[in-house]
């Protein structure tokens, strides 16, 4: 793959998890994480380090598109900074214990988890499968042990959270727009730790691939960052616009494709 080809997909791979970031609250990890396994292939890196370079490289993207996102849910009024303070200190330690889980697996295992992680999520979405409001939002401790369960699973799967965080909150009676908002939020803090988890611990790496600062490949990091930045504001508008059920539910059966072609590469 040409550098120019590269660069072009990074730019697009950008704006495509950008949107889906702040349209659905996702992190946009769902799709950076198959497609930057899929384009390290393409690139001859070792497959030992290529999920994890690639969950890497996700946490470090979600930091800015966090950014931008949280800012857009913001101005909507949509963001619960009240839970996030609370939930906050348990995702820091979660998301560098799910950094280091991560470093301790093979290259084949985590890959594997990926795609049955993504299969998953790609069936809650398509099938709507979502916790009916049945709580009260639990206190400061249930917060953070809450936000540490999260931060683990999602620096483990290189997502910003959200397909975790918004489940919670919705069943804990928070309404769509403020559970979708306030996992925005919670995306920061999730991606800035899990970010610098991986940094450290692929530092010394052998197999990294030049251009690399521990598992987090420098050229998908800016090209991806440039362009989430641009249209994670897209999306957060559209999510106070649209009924995005239908489009949901196409972007659920590309990611099953994924998660199966993940699972048959393993057999």
């Amino acid at each position: 793959m040409t550098l120019t080809l590269l660069i072009v997909l990074y730019l697009v791979l950008g704006a495509v998890a950008g949107t889906l970031a702040g349209l659905f609250g996702i992190g946009g990890g769902l799709v950076i994480v198959p497609v930057l396994i899929f384009s390290f292939g393409l690139q001859d890196f070792s497959a030992e380090i290529a999920a994890h370079l690639a969950v890497g490289t996700s946490l470090a993207t979600i930091v800015l598109t966090s950014v931008s996102s949280i800012r857009s849910h913001q101005l909507h009024k949509a963001v619960r900074w009240d839970i996030v303070r609370f939930m906050a200190t348990g995702i820091v330690i979660g998301a560098v214990a799910g950094a280091v889980t991560a470093s301790m697996l093979s290259g084949a295992s985590l890959q594997l988890i990926i795609g049955i992680f993504v299969i998953l999520m790609a069936l809650k979405m398509l099938l709507d499968i979502e916790p009916k409001p049945g709580r009260d939002l639990p206190g400061r401790a249930g917060l953070a042990v809450a936000g540490a369960g999260v931060g683990w699973a999602s620096a483990l799967f290189g997502i910003g959270g959200g397909t975790l965080t918004v489940p919670f909150l919705t069943w804990c009676n928070l309404r769509m727009q403020s559970a979708v908002g306030t996992s925005a939020a919670c995306g920061f803090p999730i991606a800035f730790a899990g970010a610098l988890a991986n940094l450290a611990t692929g530092w010394n790496n052998p197999q990294l691939p030049p251009l690399s600062a521990g598992f987090v490949y420098l050229p998908a990091f800016a090209g991806i960052g440039l362009s989430s930045i641009l249209f994670a504001s897209v999306g957060a508008n559209l999510a106070h616009r649209l009924d995005a059920r239908l489009l949901k539910k196409i972007f659920a059966v590309f990611l099953i494709l994924v998660g199966i072609r993940f699972l048959i590469s393993d057999l």
